[in-house]
């Protein structure tokens, strides 16, 4: 959204006063592409521009024209799927704070980009306070990658105020506030208002960065609740099919993008035009793909959680979890994914994810297809095994993404997985 700030130019191309399937589809469509016929958006897929004379490439550089001259600095392809991404998580925010900018840039993964957010404005010395329960790439990243730069992380569990609090107050040189809500894979949602507001109390130039992947903007928007920065790894419900590999920010801080933009230019993570143009594909079937997804993770939580050879079930949509209102008063959905332990441990487990035919036994989620995959040896691998049962992960945790596929025939599948688990 930051292309203008002309009344028109907006209404126009973000679609400000539309609702979220319409943005989804219109917004940012053509933005930055030169004008033809075509019906769908050009895939530029070049690696650098030509230019007409030498003064025209001379301007460009020095940036007294708008233009392109390099894909790794930028593409026609990649600000189409910029602008949309930029209008679906801050269109309201950007209605209520018009004084406002709201930005965004794509990466060639959601590593990418969480890796360009945290070297991008934190320095030696800062702190970081991470959510305990991570992605385990990210976590591994905080443990491992950060350290050498100087930059202290301190895990607590941010659906813990207190807990929270404490760390603020602990802590010197607090720079950001870093989780994931709901999280992965034990699905704790955090109260994303009241964490941006303690941060801020405490320490006034505090960034509250969430990373929004397994909710979405069409489910959960965390611009409109206080945060400064969300984070997608675009590879999963956005683009919905799992043939794309990307990731995505989208902040309201004025300056962060052009800091993200130097961080990507210089680091390296920047995203195919094939792959951005997948992804924005995707991206315009998101609004009837998540109801979909919800609809069928609510049904198996509620199944899974009445059957007699299951102990656990992990779904903010059921009413016994513990973060069923604070998932109701922020999000418009409880998501597609839901995890649940089984009763006799590992070796149940493991005949489940055998055993079932339409759940596909692979790890990542958000794809249209059901999936099943085992957190503590294979997405959580990484992560120590004394971390790993602090938070909560279990030899017998099971995680699954709910595909799009009728619900009665993934119920009908894990009745028999289970059967003789």
């Amino acid at each position: 959204m930051e292309a203008s700030n002309k009344p028109e130019f907006l209404r126009k191309h973000f679609y400000l006063d539309c609702g979220f399937a319409t943005r989804a589809l219109h917004a940012g469509e053509h933005i930055g592409q030169p004008h033809f016929p075509a019906h769908t958006n050009a895939i530029f897929q070049t690696s650098t521009f030509t230019f007409e004379t030498a003064k025209e490439g001379a301007e460009l550089f020095s940036a007294q024209r708008e233009g392109y001259v390099y894909t790794r600095l930028g593409n026609p392809t990649v600000l189409v799927l910029e602008a949309k991404l930029a209008a679906l998580e801050g269109a309201k925010y950007k209605i209520e704070h018009p004084e406002r900018t709201v930005s965004s840039i794509v990466f060639s993964s959601g590593m990418a980009a969480v890796s360009s957010t945290l070297l991008g404005f934190l320095k030696p010395g800062d702190t970081l306070i991470a959510g305990k329960v991570l992605y385990g790439c990210t976590e591994d990243f905080f443990l491992t990658v950060l350290p050498h730069f100087g930059i202290s992380v301190v895990a607590v569990d941010t659906c813990n105020l207190d807990e929270v609090e404490q760390a603020l107050d602990q802590n010197k040189n607090v720079r950001a506030v870093y989780f994931e809500t709901p999280t992965n894979p034990l699905m704790g949602v955090t109260d994303i208002a009241a964490i941006a507001a303690l941060a801020r109390g405490k320490h006034p130039d505090c960034h509250v960065i969430i990373d929004n992947t397994f909710a979405t903007p069409y489910l959960q928007r965390p611009l409109e609740l206080g945060a400064d920065v969300v984070i997608h790894s675009t590879t999963k419900y956005i683009s919905g099919h799992g043939n794309v590999i990307g990731g995505a920010v989208v902040t309201s801080e004025q300056g962060l993008k052009e800091q993200l933009f130097h961080m990507m230019k210089d680091l390296g993570g920047c995203p195919s035009p094939f792959d951005t143009w997948l992804v924005n594909t995707g991206l315009k079937t998101l609004p009837m793909r998540m109801r979909q997804h919800c609809e069928n993770a609510q049904r198996i939580a509620e199944y899974l959680e009445g059957h007699p050879k299951v102990s656990r079930v992990y779904y903010p949509g059921l009413k016994s979890s513990p973060y069923h209102q604070v998932a109701k008063k922020q999000m418009s959905g409880f998501g597609g994914v839901l995890s649940f332990e089984l009763k006799d441990g590992y070796p149940a487990a493991e005949h489940v994810m055998n055993a079932t035919r339409l759940f596909t036994l692979a790890v990542s989620l958000g794809c249209v297809d059901s999936l099943i995959e085992h957190p503590a040896t294979m997405t959580h691998a990484t992560v120590p095994e004394e971390m790993r049962k602090e938070i909560g992960i279990t030899d017998s945790l099971v995680r699954i993404s709910a595909g799009v596929e009728d619900g009665d025939d993934l119920l009908e599948d894990l009745r028999s997985a289970l059967q003789n688990a």
